[in-house]
């Protein structure tokens, strides 16, 4: 029987295939930052330096090229996004490489201390290393489980089309409550004033509106004694205005979750860099 081409793509990795970048070809990259990691340590035990190998012995220097150099590549990522290819170097597995090989580093830069750690450059180079390995290692966990969470919230929509969606439902809320009394009136028109898009990150981040005015009206038109033919209308129009808004906000809460890791993982990135450009500096000054 002949294999279907899209299900050959999927067995090879292939454009069809919907293997995670975490998984990318049977975890290859996954495999070589392990031998990396492990030759480096065979090294740092083996290493015949008195007392001990530290940054400045030759195994020292050799981790700490490789260490350097990785980073530099690693820091190119942004750049690749912007770039389209397909195969071993495809963004799929530059990325998988750039996880596992930045984890790597880990160890690699551990070893090139030789565990001698201190107030200086050197060491501010190292911690911003850390800080950059730990804040890609919460990126990581982001894009590996939030697209599955937009596009579950999302419902096949686009963001204007839930914005569309809310805007429709407002006309339908400004018709509806012509009939009403003054005060239930104006609880929907609060409710129409109010701008789904416009918070800040926090708020965002938060999910918490305690002023929200749709909730509000909500509340305020249940309150009332009416048993109107208009209220009622209004008061399951609104609760679909509730319901799409809550979408909209759980949308924005999760890209918010994705912007905020770029304002930490990116200076960060650049603090680093100017850290390892110091550290070199002053290491072949002295040297």
């Amino acid at each position: 029987m002949a294999t279907k081409p899209h299900t050959a793509n999927r067995a090879r990795g292939g454009p069809g295939s919907h293997e995670s970048f975490l998984r990318h070809r049977s975890f290859r990259w996954l495999k070589i930052a392990l031998g990396a990691s492990v030759v480096s340590l065979i090294a740092y035990l083996l290493a015949d330096v008195e007392p001990r190998p530290n940054g400045g012995s030759w195994i020292g220097y050799i981790l700490g090229t490789i260490g350097a150099l990785l980073i530099l590549w690693l820091s190119l990522l942004g750049i690749r996004k912007r770039m389209i290819t397909q195969g071993n170097w495809s963004l799929k597995a530059w990325t998988s490489a750039h996880v596992y090989l930045g984890l790597s580093l880990i160890v690699i830069a551990t070893l090139h201390t030789g565990f001698q750690l201190g107030w200086n450059v050197h060491t501010l180079a190292y911690a911003m290393m850390m800080l950059v390995i730990l804040s890609g290692v919460f990126g990581t966990y982001l894009y590996a489980t939030l697209p599955s969470a937009l596009s579950s919230n999302r419902e096949e929509m686009t963001q204007g089309q839930m914005v569309d969606a809310i805007t429709s439902l407002d006309r339908q809320l400004h018709d509806a409550a012509q009939p009403l009394a003054r005060v239930q009136a104006d609880l929907v028109l609060e409710a129409l004033a109010e701008d789904p898009l416009d918070h800040g990150l926090f708020r965002r981040l938060s999910g918490n509106h305690p002023d929200c005015a749709t909730q509000a009206a909500i509340e305020g038109l249940a309150g009332s004694d009416s048993s109107d033919t208009a209220m009622d209308r209004v008061e399951k129009l609104m609760v679909r205005r509730k319901a799409q808004l809550e979408r909209i906000r759980r949308q924005m809460r999760l890209r918010g979750m994705l912007e905020v890791w770029l304002y930490i993982h990116v200076p960060a990135t650049i603090a680093l860099i100017a850290a390892l450009l110091a550290h070199v500096i002053s290491v072949l000054y002295y040297w």
